[in-house]
């Protein structure tokens, strides 16, 4: 324990950081507890989005895996017997995780990893519904469930962006005004 501009603080458990008594931080003794709700939700995205990557490079879990392609729609792979998936649409999934645990740092960067990503997802919703999946434009591969998914993962992430991130974002206080 010690004093800290006034405050009752101690020590948080494995770090030499001190925080305020009362904090949750303190309380809970983990980084996470000192993480905003908009970082928790883009670091459980994030991890998601590594563990689908995975998943679709083990047989069992991704049908006909020994037809997968490294990208197009030749390739009949399903990850879940449901979702198309190439070689390369597994490599995105796996860039985007890693992407997004990039992106913790911060709460705005969290918040710009969901908004941004749920517009990526919408670019490729609408891809989905233009490209004919018989073509070789559909290089990613895409189907009619990865279409509906797209939607909801645009949809989820962009809402989750928005309404948890608000309050990342800088204020104005009243040293501010003129």
């Amino acid at each position: 324990m010690g004093n800290f501009a006034g405050k009752e603080c101690e020590y948080e458990k494995g770090s030499s950081i001190m925080t305020p008594s009362g904090s949750s931080a303190a309380r809970m003794g983990s980084p996470v507890a000192s993480r905003a709700p908009v970082q928790i939700v883009a670091a459980t995205v994030a991890v998601v989005f590594l563990a689908i990557g995975i998943l679709g490079f083990i047989p069992g879990v991704t049908t006909n895996y020994d037809s997968m392609t490294f990208a197009g729609h030749h390739s009949s792979a399903m990850l879940l017997g449901v979702f198309a998936v190439s070689i390369l649409h597994n490599i995105v999934h796996l860039l985007f995780g890693v992407i997004g645990l990039a992106l913790l740092r911060t709460p705005i960067a969290s918040r710009r990893f969901l908004i941004g990503g749920g517009l990526i997802y919408l670019a490729l919703w609408i891809y989905g519904l233009v490209v004919d999946h018989e073509s070789s434009a559909n290089f990613v591969p895409v189907n009619n469930a990865d279409n509906w998914l797209h939607l909801g993962l645009a949809v989820g992430m962009i809402v989750l962006g928005v309404l948890l991130g608000r309050s990342t974002l800088p204020t104005a206080t009243n040293d501010s005004r003129i």
